[in-house]
């Protein structure tokens, strides 16, 4: 990779979209650090630090949730509105028909998609600045004034994010909204890691025990690195053949082909959505001050909010609060429905399936039509179990440990999966853009 990366920047082009990425990258961990106005930053410091359920979230911003910079929203609603779009081009046939239109039509798609960001994002930190201003959120008074200025700052500043994506996928190396996504995210591994060193490494009795608890953690982050690239990079590839046919004077088709099928399907969605509506009621529940408790003084709501909350799972140090383990039953229940809902939305066997049969191709063995959309079902319904056991091992792994030794970090499985799909996906681009340049054609000397 790193040699790849080494020759890429010997390329002028490449070099210059290498740099232009990095200073818009700069760019954004500067915003991360500029507060909005009139708000009363250490009163929300002081409430973030209560709400566990919000970590993920923070560590998707770089810590500029907690911190309530003007990029406290990042890039989120952008993601919100490119999966409702994602899922309306199926609801809708109008956008089904824009979407295979061409350029034009992903050009018109796009557009709709920033207006839904914008609107996302107005809501978003509105729902914010009315929730929080009751309760102190603002330096000064709590008025109509205040809450718009905030408003347009969070909305400006997600805007901005949004914007600044698109020109790094433009002008620089690609994929600029998941590589902001992935610079928010490793922004906060530093700190994290050396909170794993405090605790565990300095924290150790002896000499031998920090040995082991260093390589405790390396092992363990390897270990799932590996893991998630073999998860992401996994396919089953399905033989299609396509039959010889007359075309003038000649005879065309006899090629053979496959259709790639990750085991992976679904990405990292299942696993946001799960966790995003385990979390829900607990944020709810924090706008009327009600938070999760155990104990006889504990109500069956902040009981329930108990077994949504992840950090009070797998807590073997008190048997009497490893009962609201039982949540995570409902959190793998939910992986997996959500790999397979969001599969079915985005991959169709039977227009695959008719596809197929109108360029000439079969499946070896499968009869054309209906047996095919058949064959691809099956298969795909396996392939979509075992990528949702894998998320789960990736999401569930961190969790188990937070709870059981008390290694809270703020990256978790998902930041994890992000990380690894960016990079290789960045890498991937890189190297096509390589290729492109030094191939030379069988006409050239």
């Amino acid at each position: 990779m790193f040699k790849k990366f080494r020759d890429a920047l010997k390329v002028k082009d490449i070099r210059n979209k290498i740099i232009y990425t990095f200073f818009a990258l700069i760019v954004v961990r500067i915003g991360s650090q500029l507060p909005i106005p009139g708000v009363d930053r250490n009163y929300f410091s002081s409430w973030f630090t209560e709400q566990t359920a919000l970590n993920f979230f923070d560590a998707m911003t770089g810590g500029s949730f907690s911190t309530m910079s003007v990029f406290a929203l990042s890039i989120t609603p952008y993601i919100t509105s490119s999966i409702i779009m994602q899922l309306l081009t199926i609801a809708i046939p109008r956008l089904e028909e824009l979407q295979k239109d061409g350029e034009e039509g992903r050009k018109k798609i796009n557009e709709w998609t920033r207006y839904i960001s914008v609107i996302l994002a107005i809501m978003e930190s509105t729902a914010m600045a009315i929730g929080f201003g009751r309760s102190g959120y603002f330096e000064g008074e709590y008025n109509a004034t205040a809450v718009i200025i905030s408003v347009a700052a969070l909305t400006a500043g997600s805007a901005f994010l949004m914007w600044l994506g698109e020109r790094i996928t433009e002008k620089g190396v690609g994929n600029g909204i998941s590589i902001i996504l992935l610079i928010n995210i490793v922004s906060r591994i530093p700190q994290d890691m050396v909170a794993l060193y405090n605790k565990f490494v300095v924290g150790a009795s002896s000499m031998g025990g920090k040995a082991v608890a260093a390589v405790v953690i390396i092992a363990i982050i390897v270990a799932m690195v590996v893991f998630i690239i073999f998860l992401s990079d996994g396919e089953r590839r399905i033989s299609v053949q396509y039959a010889k046919k007359l075309q003038g004077r000649k005879m065309v088709g006899g090629q053979s082909s496959h259709i790639p099928l990750k085991v992976n399907t679904a990405g990292v969605i299942p696993v946001i959505f799960a966790g995003s509506l385990m979390s829900f009621p607990i944020v709810i529940a924090s706008f009327f001050g009600v938070q999760p408790q155990s104990g006889e003084g504990a109500t069956l709501i902040q009981k329930l909010l108990k077994v949504c909350n992840q950090n009070d799972w797998f807590n073997i140090k008190n048997i009497y609060e490893f009962k609201y383990t039982l949540g995570l039953l409902v959190y793998i229940a939910l992986v997996i429905f959500f790999a397979y809902f969001y599969t079915s939305v985005t991959f169709n066997p039977i227009e695959v399936a008719n596809n197929m049969k109108k360029q000439g191709g079969f499946i070896p063995g499968i009869r054309p039509g209906k047996p095919t959309t058949d064959y691809l079902t099956k298969v795909l319904n396996y392939i979509i179990f075992i990528g949702a056991i894998g998320l789960t091992v990736v999401a569930v792994v961190p969790i188990i440990f937070s709870g059981a030794f008390g290694a809270s970090v703020s990256f978790s499985g998902t930041s994890l999966i992000i990380i690894v799909g960016v990079v290789l996906e960045t890498m991937k681009q890189l190297d096509a853009q390589m290729v492109v340049r030094h191939y030379r054609g069988f006409l050239s000397e």
